[in-house]
């Protein structure tokens, strides 16, 4: 019960007979200007953040077979 094909289509067909081909090129150029300049700050951030943080100690992948079994509650036995 969504939108489909034939709805998408008539909502574009109204778009660009309101808006016209180069009104549509240019909020496409700007939108997607604003996205790059969005990942582009994501990127400078997270580049700041990993310079900036202290030297961390890395865990060792290594996990014994002591740590991965879970304990279990003992079983009582039925009582007749």
């Amino acid at each position: 019960m969504g939108i489909g094909i034939w709805e998408l289509l008539l909502i574009m067909a109204i778009v660009l007979l309101l808006f016209g081909t180069r009104k549509l090129r240019h909020i496409g150029a700007d939108l997607g200007a604003a996205i790059r300049g969005f990942k582009e700050a994501l990127h400078e951030e997270q580049s700041e953040k990993q310079a900036s943080s202290p030297d961390r100690i890395e865990a060792p992948n290594k996990v014994e077979n002591s740590d991965l079994k879970p304990e279990r509650p003992q079983r009582q036995p039925l009582e007749p």
